[in-house]
Parts: structure tokens; C-alpha cells; sequence
């Protein structure tokens, strides 16, 4: 559920609307960061860890939206995709810095194969929360990989 998979499904009100509970939960989420770090020292690895967990949730939850919808699948996949990309360019775009999208090893791609696993293992017969659940490992550790292991895909090199 987001903003971008509402807009794109034409879902209205938007979830945060409808479901207030989603508010609270971010302003707790919220509140907790911040006095967290007031007192204690930021982990090391946790906004790199909060990345790929945001990526995958979002991710997996649009899929689940679009899923919901009936859409083909090619479709679930770009509407999670989407989703998943979107608020870490959001992020990236009002803090003034490249966004991770167009300059990370993996990112986007994580989220399209998290999605497909999901689609596929449902598709092979495992429960919808298991293969949600297994999607969601794959995006966290293909973006881990990215982010620690140096991974990335091939560079499209054009000839001219």
C-alpha cells in the first residue's frame, strides 16, 4: 500500500486516508528514530538495512494491491516496482542527491525479482504469505548484495 500504487490503481481515498492507523504507526515510527539517536548512537548499518526494508515492503505490498486488481502479471510487477522505487527517489530527490535508483548497483532490479519470485512461487502452488515472505528476503538480500557485496548487473554499453 502507497501513495503511487493508489494513484496508479485509481484507489480512492488514498490508504492513509482511509486507514488512519497507517499515520500513527509513522508518527510513532517517527518519534522512536528521533529519540533513539538523541540518545544512543546510530547502528552502523541501519539506514542501509531500513533501505532495503522499505524497498522490499513497499515492493511486495504494491504487487499485493495490483495482484488484488486481477492485473496481468507484468503489470503487479511495474505497479511494485513502482511503488518500491518511489519513495527512495522521493527521498533522494528532497535531500539533493543522486537517487540510489539511477546509481546503485541493484535496486529497482531487486524489487522486479523479489516480485517475479513471489508471482512464481504462488504460481507453483506455495501459500501467498509464504511466497510474499520469500519475495521479501529476495528484495532485502539482492539490495544487501548491492549495497555490501558490490553487486550490480552488466553495463549496457551503446556502440555508436
Amino acid at each position: 500500500m502507497s501513495i503511487s500504487s493508489d494513484l496508479l490503481l485509481d484507489r480512492h481515498p488514498v490508504f492513509w486516508i482511509r486507514e488512519v492507523r497507517y499515520v500513527y504507526t509513522i508518527l510513532a515510527a517517527t518519534a522512536a528514530a528521533i529519540a533513539w539517536v538523541h540518545f544512543f548512537p546510530l547502528p552502523e548499518h541501519a539506514l542501509a538495512l531500513a533501505d532495503a526494508l522499505g524497498l522490499a515492503l513497499f515492493a511486495m505490498t504494491g504487487a499485493q494491491v495490483a495482484e488484488e486488481r486481477r492485473l496481468p502479471a507484468l503489470v503487479v510487477i511495474l505497479v511494485g516496482t513502482m511503488t518500491g522505487a518511489a519513495g527512495g527517489l522521493l527521498r533522494d530527490v528532497l535531500t539533493a542527491r543522486i537517487p540510489l535508483l539511477l546509481s546503485s548497483g541493484i535496486y529497482g532490479s531487486a524489487a522486479i525479482a523479489g516480485i517475479a519470485a513471489y508471482l512464481l512461487l504462488q504460481a507453483a502452488g506455495m501459500p501467498r504469505r509464504w511466497a510474499f515472505h520469500a519475495g521479501l528476503l529476495l528484495v532485502v538480500a539482492l539490495r544487501l548484495g548491492g549495497i555490501y557485496g558490490g553487486w550490480h548487473l552488466p553495463m549496457l554499453r551503446l556502440s555508436a
